[in-house]
């Protein structure tokens, strides 16, 4: 019998990680003239990776960046930002109770985020993540990332798993609708990061807290 498959976001699902990820769009925006973006209103432009946290970054405070900049703009926060990965990020309240429960029960555990990869594993392994996680699929692993589905399927297939018997866990449109385009049901969490109201991202499940995932998780009865 095949073990159940569950992949999990990365930022605002597993950490976390807006004061890190908010510092850094700042340094860049001024240091190109613009002002600074304040922390509450950054959770609204995470989520697709660095160069759209940027694309959004410069629209909101003036002229759009061109395709060019973009381009300049990506490589400047990835400089920044990898030398400050976890200066506040912190792993979400009650996760690693669930991970440690899911594991003894066998599960199959992957990330599959928009994040690149390389800056990815480093955040997992400062916050003590990774031992959970063998499989890993960042935002550069494949031609394509969320919402399109074939990250998770390469996850899914990197870790022997079963598309039948497989979940995606994540906090913005990018997961839930990846999830469905993959076909597979999805747990969204409420507290990360989107400019979409969780309740109305049609995700499978929602949770309010980790206290609730094995409950939902349950609930869909693989």
């Amino acid at each position: 019998m095949t073990a159940p498959t569950i992949l999990f976001d990365l930022d605002g699902t597993l950490a976390d990680t807006a004061l890190d990820l908010t510092e850094t769009m700042n340094v860049i925006l001024t240091r190109h003239g613009r002002e600074r973006v304040p922390h509450e209103k950054v959770r609204e432009m995470v989520g697709g990776g660095a160069r759209k946290i940027m694309e959004r970054g410069f629209a909101h405070t003036g002229e759009p960046a061109s395709e060019a900049l973009l381009d300049q703009l990506f490589h400047e926060f990835l400089d920044y930002y990898g030398d400050h990965l976890a200066d506040h990020t912190q792993v979400f309240d009650g996760l690693v109770p669930v991970l440690e429960t899911l594991e003894q029960r066998g599960a199959r555990l992957g990330v599959v985020t928009n994040k690149v990869e390389g800056l990815s594993h480093e955040v997992l392994g400062l916050l003590d993540l990774k031992r959970f996680f063998p499989v890993l699929i960042g935002g550069d692993t494949l031609p394509v990332k969320k919402p399109d589905p074939a990250p998770l399927f390469e996850a899914i297939d990197r870790l022997g798993g079963n598309r039948a018997k497989a979940v995606m866990v994540g906090d913005s449109p990018f997961d839930i609708d990846a999830a469905k385009n993959a076909g597979i049901p999805s747990i969204a969490v409420s507290f990360g990061y989107t400019h979409v109201p969780p309740a109305e991202m049609g995700a499978t499940h929602l949770i309010d807290h980790y206290d609730e995932f094995l409950a939902a998780f349950d609930a869909l009865d693989f």
